[in-house]
C-alpha cells in the first residue's frame, strides 16, 4: 500500500481529498477515499457505480461516503 502524497501531481481531480489510499495489483490500481464531490442526483444509498474522471477509470460509492476507484497503473 502507497500512502497518499500531496506533494505529488493531482490525479482523479482528488487533490482536495482529505485522505487516501492506493493498492498496486500488477497493472493496476484500486485508490480508496472518502467522497469530496456534490452529487447533484439521487444515490443509492449501499453501492453507486459510474464512469471515472478519466477514460478507463471506474468510480464505486459505498455507502454515500467512500469512493474507490479503478484504474490502469500509471
Amino acid at each position: 500500500m502507497t500512502p497518499f502524497n500531496t506533494d505529488t501531481p493531482a490525479r482523479f481531480g482528488l487533490q482536495y481529498a482529505p485522505s487516501s489510499f492506493l493498492v498496486r495489483l500488477g497493472r493496476r490500481e484500486m485508490r480508496v477515499c472518502r467522497d469530496f464531490r456534490k452529487r447533484y442526483y439521487a444515490v443509492n444509498p449501499l453501492i453507486e457505480c459510474d464512469t471515472g474522471i478519466e477514460a478507463g477509470h471506474i468510480e464505486v460509492l459505498l455507502m454515500r461516503r467512500w469512493l474507490l476507484i479503478l484504474s490502469k497503473a500509471h
